[in-house]
This record gives structure tokens, C-alpha cells and sequence, in this order.
């Protein structure tokens, strides 16, 4: 069975459950419910959650707690941990559209794997924004153009943040640098927080980032957006054309977020979990919150998002193969 087949397995389970599975979810949840966040705060997982998990818990009756568990490159402690918890409903995944990628980057360097992407389930996904270049406001680049001919003239002395090797902001500025045949300095951090503050402060150059994140900077005048990596334009930006526009046609990446469980996870947990976030992502205030952040919601229920998960990470592993082996 492929990932592909997996992942549609996993999100069309029977919900015609057990006895014993009815009576769990008759009192799911009776307590407190967890939900981690494979990032530190400010980037698009945590944007996606703190909303996400305000709603659900007046949805379900119980607290939902966010867990901010950054480490490894790209999340993959977080969504280790996650893959590891009991499948009773207590212990949630926000993650982001590295979750299927990491795996594949521990096998490119012979290491163990940390997780399979088997092991998770899809419940809804939240959010699917494409990443979008920016620089400083004060930075010499008013284009892209002017970007991509200073890079040429001076191969490996831009540098440009991420979170982490392999995750969504590494692939995307890799998958730019090479359609546009430059090189650029990779400078990774613990999350796509760390590398805005990063940015802001000067210690790199570049970001490849979600709108949600960017938007702020850019009101405030402290970051200029040069490119979108989207296949459209989007409302939020509608100046900044896409590299495709622009002649770079193999530049397409988008960072969106979802909420996962683990595979083993009772048909009946499962279900109330995926009614409990349609009523989510209608929520006046959940709409509301991501308007306010430049990120429209882009709800899929199960066997949508499994669909979309693995034709978005046929493309992503394709990139990182690409890319190779890097530090």
C-alpha cells in the first residue's frame, strides 16, 4: 500500500463502531484535550491552531491546550511525539505540509525515521496559503528581478531563514533558487518564528513565508513581499504577482496546515472530531481571525484533505530529492 492509499484509508474508516468504541466516545472528551504545535509561536501552524482550538473547546466542553513542541528540522519532534501518543482523541497534531516530507529526509541521510506518515490521520485541514518571498523594507531588491540578478552576481552570499532543513520555508526558496539558477546561503531556526525575527533584526537577508505571518510586517512597513509561489495571485497580496507569472513555471509550494490524530484513532472519536471542526471552520470568529491575519480558511473534511495530502507531498518529496543532502 502506498502513501497514497494510506492516507485515503485512513480518512474514510467505517464509522460503524464497536460497542465498547460508542460507550468511549458517548463521554469523549472527559478531559482536557492537547493539541501540538510542532512549531514555536508566530509562525502558520501556531496562527492556525490558537483560533482552531479557542473554537473547539466551546464546541466540545473541554479545554484544548495548545503545546508549542518545536525542535528537529521542520517539526519532526512534534509530530514524533504526536505519532507516539495513544489514539484516544487527547493528544492532537497542527502541523504543517513538511509532516510528509521529514520522513523522507531521514531516509535521504541514512538515519532513523522518526515517524511514518502512515501513523497519522487527516481531520480537517485549516489553512493552504502559498509561501511568499520577502525581504526587508530597507533591503536594495524592489523586485524579484532585482533579487534573482544581485543572487547571480553574488553566488551563496544572500542568505535566506527557515524552519528547519526540509521544512515548508527550506523547500520553498530551494525550489525558487533553482528554477531561477542562483544559489543562495540556507540559514535554518527552530521555526518559521524564529527565522521572521531573524529577518526583522537582520540576521538574513530573505524569508519564504506564509502570508499570515507576513502581513503584519508588511502594514508596519518593516518587510517588502517580492514573489508568490502560488499558482494564483491572492486577496491579501494582490500586487505581488507569482513566480510563474514572472517565467519561474516549476515554482509552486504552498504552506497550509491541518489538524491530524493518529491512525488507530476510534471511528467514533474520529467522527466527532471532524463534525466538531466543520462547525469549526464556520465559526464567525475562526473566519474572522484568520481575515484578520491575511489567511483564508481553506477547510477540507477527511477524505478531501488525505487526497490533497498526497498529491501536495508527491510534489514536496520530489523537491526535496532534488535538493539532496544538506546540513
Amino acid at each position: 500500500m502506498d502513501r497514497r492509499d494510506v492516507l485515503r484509508a485512513a480518512a474514510a474508516l467505517p464509522l460503524l463502531p464497536s460497542l465498547s468504541s460508542v460507550a468511549f466516545a458517548q463521554v469523549y472528551p472527559a478531559r482536557n484535550v492537547t493539541m501540538i504545535v510542532p512549531f514555536p509561536a508566530g509562525g502558520q501552524a501556531d496562527l492556525a491552531a490558537r483560533p482552531v482550538a479557542q473554537a473547539l473547546e466551546r464546541i466540545l466542553g473541554k479545554a484544548v491546550i495548545v503545546d508549542n513542541r518545536a525542535g528537529g528540522g521542520g517539526g519532526s519532534v512534534g509530530n514524533a511525539a504526536a505519532a507516539r501518543a495513544e489514539p484516544d482523541g487527547y493528544t492532537l497534531l497542527m502541523t504543517l505540509s513538511s509532516l510528509a516530507v521529514l520522513p523522507e529526509a531521514d531516509r535521504l541521510f541514512d538515519r532513523p525515521v522518526a515517524y511514518e506518515i502512515s501513523q497519522f490521520m487527516p481531520i480537517a485541514r485549516v489553512l493552504a496559503d502559498p509561501t511568499l518571498l520577502a525581504v526587508p523594507a530597507s533591503a536594495p531588491w524592489k523586485t524579484a528581478q532585482d533579487f534573482v540578478e544581485d543572487a547571480k552576481k553574488r553566488p551563496g552570499q544572500i542568505t535566506y531563514g527557515s524552519s528547519g532543513p526540509y521544512g515548508t520555508l527550506h523547500v520553498a526558496m530551494e525550489m525558487f533558487a533553482s528554477s531561477a539558477d542562483i544559489k543562495l546561503l540556507h540559514v535554518p531556526f527552530r521555526g518559521a518564528g524564529p527565522a521572521l525575527t531573524a529577518l526583522l533584526s537582520g540576521t538574513v537577508q530573505a524569508i519564504a513565508a506564509a502570508p499570515g505571518t507576513l502581513k503584519p510586517q508588511v502594514e508596519d512597513g518593516k518587510l517588502r513581499v517580492l514573489g508568490n509561489c502560488g499558482a494564483k495571485r491572492i486577496a491579501s497580496f494582490p500586487d505581488v504577482p507569482t513566480f510563474q507569472e514572472l517565467g519561474y513555471k516549476d515554482v509552486e509550494m504552498y504552506i497550509w496546515a491541518g489538524l491530524f490524530a493518529q491512525s488507530a484513532l476510534p471511528a467514533p472519536i474520529a467522527a466527532r472530531l471532524r463534525e466538531a471542526m466543520a462547525q469549526v471552520m464556520t465559526s464567525p470568529e475562526v473566519l474572522k481571525a484568520f481575515e484578520t491575519s491575511g489567511s483564508l480558511v481553506a477547510y477540507q473534511d477527511a477524505p478531501a484533505f488525505a487526497e490533497f495530502v498526497a498529491v501536495d507531498s508527491a510534489r514536496l518529496i520530489t523537491a526535496v530529492k532534488k535538493i539532496g543532502k544538506v546540513e
